[in-house]
């Protein structure tokens, strides 16, 4: 079988070409130590390896050096090298290192009718015999140049290796300047100064004026979207066919068989995967939005817009999209900081994304300013979303000066061309999304919410009360940590705990344990200190066990064991802090 390494910028059709070449008969992993994707695809003899999308082979991070480390030690027969026919000087610079590597390339031009617009007119025979290498032509987007990539591929052609000695430039110079040689004997017409469709968006777009806001419409409007006309609403009807249907129709059917049987599927498994279940769709709406913003070429005009902030607590503008996002759910959020090209950026993304209040918090904080802060419940809200941010932007410069002081990377981006995206892609990242998400979060919700409802159901003596439970008893003992906080009773203890399952049961265990009105029950246990106490805890304490889930996935179990330490010890210091400061002025 013929190993076939393709490499190319990002943003230069290589998902595309990949999805083409393989169709479904693709797998998926991570690389060895890291949390970059893996993908291997088939189709014939053929195995293609889909590498990192890379400006350079200098090493400066790990997609780098994973594509130089494979490229050397692996036995690849063939380079695929796919580049943007439009920006065809800057992404040669990657294909005369590429060249180094003494293996047989195949150079896929991609977005030629682009660059036809532009004024680009090459001749690619030419182009072929002077980087002795074979040119092929193609509009991936259309699936034109498909067909003569897989002829080649699968033919037993002898191609001519280089000898990589011709091509060891001493410096990035020298290399530009080889290139700027070659294009001008290759080129048939060439009109660069000729104005393009995407230089007109681009003055509108990232106008000094006009960039900021129209980002911040395109956000709200995706929000709007997901979480208002289409993702909610229907997320808010499954969560009325479990609640007011399913469940009460197992409960009827299971009501001849034992007690904890029947609250084991009901109460257990059943209420705590479907409850995240229910999130399904907007998950996947959220995933549609950004894919559609990120095939279109917007997102790469967001990071370079945003880069100047984010870069002052360590991250690059691309992680702006993640940190947005998890104001509607932290599960996307982490998932969708797969989309960093950099591994630091992934994991400070991963630390920072659930410092952002969720809307599953909302139903905490409603009932809380309500109750304590009745003329002031919509800025008690807003200052905890404000306190969420203001701390994610001091840990990000903390982070970057300690734990990731070595891991600084050059920020690099091509701006791409504007395009349709393609639904065929869109929908294929959508479902691999939605089938990583069931498979592996679903594992961990399956197991912690068997785990929940057992602790909140038993004693050492069996089946008892919630008050008598194993989860009353925990919560007894850790009663006296919260203590300094202001809260130190054990119905908010095991509250903050049956909170890792969801956000939102924080507030329904409250209304279990306390058998009551809760407007009413609440003063008895808590003062106007120790309720914004609470509320900040629980706006920084670990997340639920979707997120805990999810990021175990996407980084490893000491990365998710040191997420959720930090974010322990975060709300308990913050939270100490606010009590006694509000006890000097409430």
């Amino acid at each position: 079988m013929k190993t076939v390494a393709l490499l190319g910028n990002p943003n230069v059709g290589k998902t595309t070409l990949f999805n083409l070449l393989t169709g479904s008969n693709q797998r998926i992993g991570n690389w060895a130590g890291v949390t970059v994707d893996k993908k291997e695809g088939f189709f014939e003899d053929v195995k293609i390896v889909d590498l990192p999308g890379i400006y350079a082979m200098d090493t400066f991070s790990n997609e780098e050096k994973i594509s130089k480390s494979f490229l050397e030690n692996e036995e690849v027969d063939i380079i695929l090298n796919i580049i943007d026919a439009s920006n065809i000087d800057r992404n040669l610079y990657l294909t005369t290192q590429l060249k180094q590597f003494n293996k047989p390339i195949i150079l896929a031009v991609n977005m030629i009718d682009v660059a036809e617009k532009k004024g680009i007119n090459l001749d690619f025979n030419k182009l072929s015999k002077l980087l002795n290498v074979i040119v092929i032509p193609i509009v991936a987007s259309k699936g034109k140049g498909i067909d003569e990539i897989k002829n080649i591929l699968t033919t037993n052609e002898q191609f001519l290796k280089v000898d990589s000695n011709n091509y060891n430039f001493k410096n990035e110079k020298e290399t530009y300047e080889y290139i700027e040689d070659i294009l001008k004997k290759c080129n048939k017409t060439m009109d660069i100064n000729k104005s393009t469709f995407k230089d007109k968006i681009d003055n509108i777009l990232l106008n000094p004026w006009l960039a900021y806001p129209l980002f911040i419409l395109s956000m709200a409007l995706m929000f709007q979207i997901t979480f208002s006309w289409i993702g909610q609403p229907i997320s808010d009807w499954l969560d009325g066919l479990l609640n007011d249907n399913l469940l009460p129709l197992l409960t009827n059917l299971l009501s001849n068989t034992s007690p904890w049987f029947q609250s084991l599927i009901v109460d257990g498994i059943v209420a705590g995967v479907g409850g995240i279940l229910v999130l399904l769709p907007i998950i996947l709406v959220l995933f549609a939005c950004i894919s559609i913003l990120e095939d279109s070429g917007y997102m790469s005009r967001v990071a370079f817009i945003m880069d100047k902030l984010m870069r002052k607590m360590g991250l690059s503008g691309k992680a702006f999209i993640p940190m947005i996002v998890g104001f509607g759910c932290t599960v996307p959020a982490i998932m969708s900081a797969r989309t960093l090209e950099s591994e630091k950026d992934r994991k400070l993304t991963a630390l920072l994304v659930p410092l952002m209040s969720c809307n599953a918090r909302l139903p905490v904080y409603a009932i809380f300013a309500a109750v304590f802060f009745p003329n002031y419940t919509g800025l008690v809200v807003a200052l905890l979303y404000l306190l969420g941010v203001i701390l994610a932007f001091i840990l990000g410069i903390i982070f970057k000066n300690t734990l990731f002081k070595k891991d600084e990377e050059p920020f690099i981006i091509e701006l791409p061309e504007y395009k349709l995206p393609s639904f065929k892609n869109v929908s294929k990242q959508i479902l691999e999304k939605a089938k990583s998400f069931l498979i592996k979060a679903g594992t961990i919700i399956f197991s912690m919410s068997v785990v929940i409802w057992f602790l909140s159901n038993f004693s050492f003596s069996g089946m008892v009360d919630v008050n008598d439970s194993i989860l009353a008893t925990i919560g007894n003992f850790i009663a006296p940590i919260l203590k300094p906080l202001g809260f130190g009773n054990w119905q908010s203890s095991v509250s903050l705990l049956t909170g890792l399952l969801a956000k939102e049961t924080v507030v329904s265990s409250m209304g279990v344990i306390f058998a009551g009105d809760l407007t009413a029950t609440l003063p008895l246990y808590f003062t106007a200190a120790s309720a914004i106490s609470f509320l900040v805890f629980v706006l920084l304490y670990t997340p639920c066990i979707s997120v805990i889930g999810a990021m175990k996935k996407e980084y490893g179990t000491k990365f998710t064991l040191f997420s959720i330490t930090y974010q322990l010890i975060l709300a308990w210091v913050v939270s100490f802090a606010v009590y006694h400061i509000a006890n000097l002025i409430l």
